[in-house]
């Protein structure tokens, strides 16, 4: 039983560390431009150098909507992890996790929702470049998908013997 609530404090943790890098970092999508690399993520616009994000007004409040469930997502996970060491040390044998699964399932779902507007609406073109294809921070985002799905499962399912 220790092993899996070690592999699963692992795996939680992961998530997090993922979570603030495919928030912070600027490659959810990247494209060749002739003067190299040029890619867009949930603030900057880099090419050689990098700049705001310009969006249409049409876009910008779906941008501002990813932005915002990114970062709850990375508060929802944390708060998680500090209720799942709080209840370790706190419950009684036998006891289920139930707050922490819930607060990681409402991880998954700020992540979900997310990633989904992101999808719908920013995966075209960027501006002065050819060959967009997603970058590494949008797959970690649906990574992080998966992870909080199923870390959220085992902490409701999970009993502390």
């Amino acid at each position: 039983m220790l092993v899996l609530l070690a592999g699963i404090f692992v795996v939680h943790i992961a998530t997090v560390i993922m979570l603030f890098v495919s928030t912070i970092a600027n490659v959810w999508i990247v494209g060749s431009s002739n003067t190299g690399t040029v890619s867009r993520g949930l603030w900057l616009l880099c090419n050689n150098t990098c700049s705001q994000l310009s969006v249409s007004s049409q876009e910008e409040a779906s941008l501002k909507a990813v932005q915002a469930f990114m970062i709850l997502s990375i508060i929802f996970s944390v708060v998680a992890l500090v209720l799942f060491i709080t209840q370790l040390f706190t419950l009684e044998k036998g006891k289920r996790f139930y707050m922490t699964g819930a607060v990681m399932l409402v991880c998954w779902m700020c992540i979900l929702i997310a990633v989904s507007i992101y999808t719908a609406r920013f995966t075209g073109a960027i501006e002065y470049s050819t060959n967009p294809h997603h970058g590494y921070c949008f797959i970690l985002a649906w990574i992080c998908f998966c992870f909080s799905f199923i870390t959220g499962i085992l902490y409701l399912v999970l009993r502390k013997k």
